[in-house]
């Protein structure tokens, strides 16, 4: 039985990605801070470890390691937004994004690199539009999926010497929050919570896309109509892509 590792295992994308791979007979294990709900079967493991403390991380992952015969696949899905004009983000809310978006993604495909080379695997990491084009309000986040992006794109060059795949996915706004926003005070909120008038899809469709992208070897895979325009225009045009994301999420005209 193949292994799969996804960290934010407890989001609403983590779990849909679990069920589809567990559908497939794979056995995942999942990573989250909270993994309240999650419970342990014979095709699922939930590990409960907070992915920014690096010492605890290097540890979990270690157990995973000892206890599975192969990792396969790790996917980086762990992540939160934040929604907020930059003149207002605290410093301190800046570094907390990418400590959970960029560094504990690094730390993850650090502790791990080893056994995907022995199982000639996938890392999987899960970005989003903002990871290649600009996002109204989002400086943090999009600069954390920017730098997660240049991580692995950068990787995937190394990587293929060992026969490991390094993939990227690109969600653009994904319903896994929805109505339950949990927002602080300094604008940090789970992706998926916000309501800014685009198209969701849901979890289990966005993950479904995101499976038949890695099935098809696909080293960039766009999540949804929205991904896949973004992706287009922000090659074609990029001043015409700026004008559009702003007049969609800003309402500006």
């Amino acid at each position: 039985m193949k292994t799969a590792v996804i960290s934010g295992g407890n989001g609403g994308l983590g779990r849909a990605l679990a069920d589809a791979l567990e559908a497939r007979g794979w056995h995942c294990v999942l990573m989250d801070v909270n993994v309240a709900g999650l419970e342990p079967s014979e095709t699922r493991t939930p590990v409960a470890v907070d992915l920014t403390d690096g010492a605890a991380l290097a540890e979990a992952a270690a157990r995973v390691i000892a206890d599975r015969p192969s990792i396969d696949m790790v996917i980086y899905n762990a992540g939160v937004s934040q929604i907020g004009p930059f003149e207002s983000a605290s410093e301190d809310s800046h570094r907390r994004v990418f400590e959970i978006n960029y560094f504990a993604a690094v730390a993850m495909a650090r502790a791990f690199l080893g056994p995907l080379r022995d199982a000639r695997g996938t890392h999987l990491a899960i970005s989003s539009v903002a990871g290649f084009a600009p996002l109204h309000n989002r400086t943090a986040y999009a600069a954390s999926k920017h730098a997660l992006e240049g991580f692995f794109a950068s990787l995937r060059s190394e990587e293929a010497a060992y026969g490991v795949r390094t993939l990227i996915a690109a969600p653009s706004f994904v319903a896994t929050n929805i109505g339950n926003p949990e927002r602080g005070a300094d604008g940090i909120l789970r992706p998926g919570a916000a309501a800014d008038g685009v198209d969701y899809m849901t979890p289990d469709d966005a993950a479904n896309v995101i499976l038949r992208g890695v099935d098809k070897g696909r080293e960039m895979i766009p999540v949804g109509r929205v991904a896949r325009l973004s992706w287009w225009l922000m090659r074609a045009s990029p001043g015409l892509y700026q004008r559009a994301m702003r007049r969609r999420i800003s309402g500006e005209g």
